[in-house]
């Protein structure tokens, strides 16, 4: 069984844009607007922007293939990759680097192979899309291996 997720992001890159202004910043800014056309302009206003923060999976099933010379020999291990994620949601490959080793080659080889097939919803600062450096953590387990020391946050709750 083979698990993944991904943690918070630390830092927003400089990959912003700037917004165009909202429809309710100029209606609010017209001081001779009449009350009916200050009530339609901000009925047409965009949505809030989404919250800030930092970008998240939306893979179904995580892409990570367990080399099986080792699955064979049910062989675990723990890999924290440092990966980029633009501001459209996807990894930048060249940037992907392991932050922590498994102390498996073949494992910390596979994690960052499969990193390429991650996706992500952008992270968001200031209402919007931007890249972000994020650490993800993703985790070989074997399902007729002992579990790892503090394994107990893969455990299903119940």
């Amino acid at each position: 069984m083979l698990a993944a997720t991904a943690c918070q992001g630390r830092a927003a890159g400089a990959d912003e844009r700037p917004g165009a202004d909202s429809l309710a910043g100029a209606a609010a800014a017209d001081s001779g607007a009449t009350s009916a056309a200050t009530a339609a302009a901000s009925v047409a206003a965009p949505a809030a922007p989404p919250a800030d923060g930092p970008p998240r999976m939306t893979n179904t099933d995580p892409p990570f293939r367990y080399p099986a010379a080792l699955y064979a020999r049910k062989v675990q291990g723990n890999i924290t990759l440092r990966l980029w994620v633009d501001s459209t949601g996807a990894v930048v490959p060249d940037s992907t680097r392991v932050a922590e080793p498994s102390g498996y080659p073949a494992l910390d080889s596979s994690a960052v192979a499969g990193s390429e097939k991650l996706r992500f919803t952008p992270g968001m600062k200031d209402g919007r899309p931007t890249g972000a450096a994020i650490l993800f953590p993703v985790f070989f387990r074997h399902p007729e291996a002992a579990p790892l020391p503090g394994d107990t946050v893969l455990r299903a709750r119940p």
